[in-house]
């Protein structure tokens, strides 16, 4: 769904201004639409028809307490990846019995915590944390929903950073050693096995990978129907990619299918775990133009908008579209968008063919995934404001920092 468009020459997100927004809260800044977070939510949910399925929005992505509860009203699972994530789910509303715990590196405190909450599933990713959830669950006299998390060694084509199939990757339990392991579970007092799970990468634009991480996965669900060990969920990942650029995008629907039909006839339910494609295209990140610095080799327009503020470009030479708030035409020049940080990795966006003066704002855009998620106070500066708009409504969801939150729990030595 597309709600960032011009009116007027004014760049709008949904029906409010942005350069209303930045006047407001000031830049750098987060900016989200409510009604497009909603409305990729609704493609998943309904993509899958009357088949029993989940949709567990992928916290990681954006963390939000009002993101999230825009999703919990609307019926969402959560996917979470530590017990803060777990926390904020639950401060804002979601229900436990819809979370998945996925990750590699749980702590016994956040098993416990898991447990005590009653949450939906444990996706184990070891032999070592089976055995620790087995131990900590029985002798909290309780049996912990578990599935494995297998590594079907597809290779997804993704950058590698955000490659998770593969049998180098740090994720998951290897395929040949599956089946010996969900014997294992089977067999201990603290864990009741109920699901199989995977994820092959994030940013996925090709539905060939996908297809064949869930036929795997359904062969290796048939095998363990043969040993008794019930399933009653596959939990296939992450959902689909977005277009940064030019990708094409198979639809929420043709999604559904392509991983749906190697289950055809069962009545397994079928989980997944979006979060770029739901919170992504949603957000923009708001950037004032400090200075301008043309030069012999490059231009550079110096913004307030730093690496700390939205990591992907200086991470993964990602790209995010740029758009001026207002269309005044003007001489075009090739500009390299850099960042005040003390990096020479500081940069948002190369070469991009802008016309800019010292005070434009500008908003980059399919910035509400992993943008303030990964934002950090790097070079003591404050991280921005988050906003999201309703309509022709904008609230502000979380408040810009100050300098005094940037210490807080920081002590000097007494001499």
């Amino acid at each position: 769904m597309t709600t960032l468009d011009y009116r007027d020459r004014a760049l709008h997100l949904e029906r409010v201004a942005l350069a209303a927004v930045a006047e407001l809260f000031g830049t750098p800044c987060y900016v989200y639409s409510r009604a497009a977070i909603e409305a990729a939510y609704r493609a998943y949910d309904s993509a899958f028809g009357a088949a029993a399925h989940r949709v567990c929005y992928a916290v990681k992505a954006n963390s939000n307490l009002a993101v999230l509860n825009v999703l919990a009203r609307l019926g969402a699972g959560f996917d979470v990846v530590s017990g803060g994530e777990l926390a904020r789910v639950l401060r804002a509303g979601g229900k436990a019995n819809q979370v998945v715990f996925s990750g590699v590196g749980k702590s016994t405190e956040e098993l416990c915590q898991a447990l005590a909450a009653g949450i939906a599933c444990f996706n184990v990713e070891s032999a070592a944390e089976l055995e620790r959830l087995n131990q900590v669950a029985t002798e909290l006299g309780l049996r912990a929903p578990v599935a494995l998390r297998v590594n079907p060694d597809v290779d997804a084509g993704t950058h590698p950073y955000i490659s998770t199939g593969l049998k180098e990757n740090k994720f998951g339990i290897p395929a040949d050693d599956a089946l010996a392991l969900y014997r294992c579970a089977a067999s201990l007092p603290g864990l009741r096995v109920c699901g199989v799970a995977c994820h092959i990468g994030a940013q996925m634009t090709d539905l060939a990978p996908l297809r064949e991480a869930a036929g795997r996965i359904a062969a290796l669900r048939l095998a363990l129907l043969a040993e008794n060990i019930a399933i009653d969920h596959v939990d296939l990942g992450g959902g689909l990619g977005i277009a940064y650029r030019d990708e094409v995008v198979p639809s929420a629907a043709d999604y559904a299918a392509a991983i749906s039909e190697p289950f055809a006839g069962s009545r397994v339910e079928i989980s997944i775990e979006p979060g770029r494609s739901i919170v992504g295209p949603a957000g923009v990140l708001l950037t004032r133009v400090e200075y301008l610095k043309p030069g012999a080799g490059r231009n550079f327009a110096i913004i307030d908008a730093a690496m700390n503020d939205l990591l992907r470009p200086a991470l993964y030479d990602a790209h995010h579209a740029v758009f001026p708030l207002r269309q005044a035409g003007g001489q075009t020049k090739v500009w390299e968008l850099v960042g005040p940080v003390c990096e020479s990795g500081d940069f948002l966006a190369h070469a991009r063919s802008l016309a800019l003066a010292e005070g434009d704002v500008l908003a980059l855009r399919d910035a509400g995934a992993y943008g303030f998620a990964m934002s950090s106070n790097y070079n003591t500066r404050p991280r921005p404001p988050e906003v999201m708009v309703d309509g022709d409504k904008a609230y502000l969801i979380r408040a810009r920092e100050t300098l005094d939150d940037l210490w807080r729990g920081e002590e000097m030595l007494a001499n």
